[in-house]
Formats: structure tokens, sequence, C-alpha cells
């Protein structure tokens, strides 16, 4: 079973930055994504984007470009979140997934099937 543990949540201010990070472990040879969701206090759980651990394609989801960045770390295991510019909608419980399955877009939650526990980001205005 491939765990995931995220880190890097906290309490900000709007305008500040946070950087997740997510750390694989187990068998993470089988996996081909890996994606940030959030969901934020009465919504569904949103995709904010992946990456391939493959090939390092970036699949979109509801991230702002140039505020959101996704990246990883291939030999630390590590997904990242940089996240810029925060405004207080994006507060949300953010997690992180993985899954072992392939697709032509990753924004369903079914399609991933490891989860970490989530890291909470508060963004006061």
């Amino acid at each position: 079973q491939v765990q995931l543990v995220e880190s890097g949540g906290g309490l900000v201010q709007a305008g500040d930055s946070l950087r997740l990070s997510c750390v694989a472990s187990g068998p993470t040879y089988t996996l081909r994504v890996m994606a940030w969701f959030r969901q934020a206090p009465g919504l569904n759980r949103r995709f904010v984007g992946g990456i391939s651990v493959i090939d390092d394609t970036v699949y979109g989801g509801e991230s702002v470009p140039g505020r959101f960045i996704i990246s990883r770390d291939n030999a630390k295991n590590t997904l990242f979140l940089q996240m810029n510019n925060l405004r207080p909608e994006d507060t949300a419980d953010y997690y992180c997934a993985a899954t072992t399955y392939w697709s032509e877009s990753y924004s369903d939650e079914e399609l991933f099937n490891y989860w970490g526990q989530g890291t909470q980001v508060t963004v006061s205005s």
C-alpha cells in the first residue's frame, strides 16, 4: 500500500504564499499520477491539479495559472503545491492523492486509489 503524508498547511494572510508537500512511501513505482484536491467548507472535494510521475505531464484543474504550481521531486517521492498570492477563497482542506490508473484526465477523484489525511489551509483577509 502506498502511503501519502501531507504537510505545510497553516493560517496565512491574503497575499501570502504557502508550499504544501506530500511524501509518498511504499510501492511508489506503481504510481502514474499524483495530484492535489481541495475541499472548502460546505463544498465537494475538487481537483486542483496533478502531475505524471512518469513523464511530468501536468494536468490542470481549478488552480489559477500563475498562482498555483505543481511540481515533484522524484528522488524524494515528494509532490509539491506552491500556492502564491493566496486568497480567502483558497481556504480549504488540501489532499494529496495518487493513482495507479491511466486516464486522459484526472479530475475525477474516483480515479485515485491512495489519499493523504489532508492539511488545512486558512487564508484570512
